[in-house]
């Protein structure tokens, strides 16, 4: 796809002028091309932890979405995360989400590992995401960032495949990644 006429830092009022048919994320006004669509692998993760989520946040005030939907962080950012939880109604309007979700997940893909790797992490963490996973399809764990008070992210952890995740900014939600991963628990001896 060929890139937005060019220009020095793009906001949201330029992307609301996109064609419908392109997928575009700003990161600090910088337009970022989201082709090639996601493979099947990714796309049966998505659905995969969004349905564990949305299941187990049933009749409460979190609700998940998953991509695309847009997420407004401020004029010049704008991103379409996998999956993103909101816990404020008051953040989802007819048309996105404004402000940080408590919730975002992006599962790896070759072509967008660096930008969630880096970029995003950066943009999630300043404009206050609580929790921020990365899923390696291929290495098949969870990198988890959690924001701290003093507003930064800790260090990463991994969770592996064999292992349940119990997420920190959704309380008594936790999902068996084996599931999520659709892997085979070892064989007890």
């Amino acid at each position: 796809m060929p890139l937005p006429k060019w220009k020095e830092r793009f906001t949201y009022d330029d992307y609301c002028t996109w064609p419908d048919d392109e997928r575009w994320e700003i990161i600090d006004g910088v337009a970022y091309d989201m082709s090639p669509a996601p493979i099947p692998v990714h796309q049966r993760i998505v659905l995969n932890l969004a349905g564990m989520i949305r299941e187990i946040l049933k009749g409460k005030t979190c609700v998940p979405f998953i991509s695309p939907i847009d997420v407004v962080l401020s004029e010049y950012d704008v991103v379409q995360p996998d999956i993103v939880v909101v816990c404020d109604p008051n953040k989802v309007t007819e048309k996105n989400i404004q402000g940080a979700p408590d919730l975002v997940v992006e599962v790896l893909s070759p072509s967008t590992t660096k930008k969630d790797r880096r970029e995003k992490r950066n943009l999630y963490e300043k404009h206050g995401v609580k929790e921020y996973l990365l899923i390696d399809p291929d290495g098949l764990y969870v990198e988890r960032y959690l924001l701290q008070e003093n507003g930064r992210y800790a260090i990463g952890e991994i969770i592996d495949a064999q292992e349940k995740l119990a997420f920190q900014s959704l309380p008594g939600v936790e999902v068996e990644l084996k599931e999520v991963f659709e892997i085979e628990a070892p064989a007890e001896e």
